[in-house]
């Protein structure tokens, strides 16, 4: 079960997602309360070791803030929530994650038209696109024959009932491990020890 903790704005966070397991660590590039500057990311990951990869999560980039975003943060994984095409996500210089926000049987429709590494299941964001801290209906997922990882209001509490219904390879996760607005370490701990125990 691969996990990625998202949202990243400090090395101390970014160490504890390090530690306790996960397999992605994720730095939002597109407007949101956790957006970071590429030089920010690139500062506070610079530890990180090969086994854990880099994502930069943008929303309707350009090629030119994609390639300066991957030469100053040495990501490994680029993530798009916007309307990016197939075509776009084609070129991009790094394996892509394609994020969908799922409302309805149309958006697993569109999920299909995209050959990318990962396809992200998320919950419809609020003021920005992801990152709403809510569920969505998990029973959509249904309708798709796909692997992809899940996102949208998880949480140390329910990340073991989501995985059991959905069948994801991975989970995403942000504000479900934070207090106050901040990433909170146990919880990091614990949601990434039960995504990995339900696997």
């Amino acid at each position: 079960m691969l996990v990625k903790i998202c949202g990243l704005m400090n090395r101390e966070d970014v160490d504890a997602a390090v530690k306790s397991g996960a397999d992605y660590v994720g730095f939002i590039f597109a407007e949101s309360k956790r957006k970071i500057s590429f030089e920010q990311a690139a500062h506070i990951s610079k530890d990180v070791p090969p086994s854990v990869l880099k994502v930069g999560v943008f929303v309707n980039p350009t090629l030119d803030e994609i390639q300066q975003a991957v030469e100053t943060v040495k990501l490994d994984l680029i993530q798009l929530h916007g309307e990016e095409t197939p075509d776009f996500c084609d070129s991009m210089p790094r394996p892509v994650i394609k994020a969908f926000s799922i409302r309805d049987q149309s958006d697993i429709v569109s999920m299909q038209l995209y050959q990318v590494k990962h396809i992200l299941a998320d919950a419809p964001g609020a003021d920005y696109r992801g990152g709403s801290g809510h569920t969505f209906d998990w029973s959509i997922l249904k309708q798709t024959d796909q692997q992809f990882i899940l996102a949208g209001g998880l949480t140390p509490e329910n990340v073991s009932k989501a995985i059991s219904e959905t069948s994801p390879i991975g989970v995403d996760v942000s504000s479900g491990v934070e207090t106050n607005l901040q990433k909170d370490h146990s919880k990091i701990h614990a949601f990434i020890k039960e995504a990995k125990r339900s696997c």
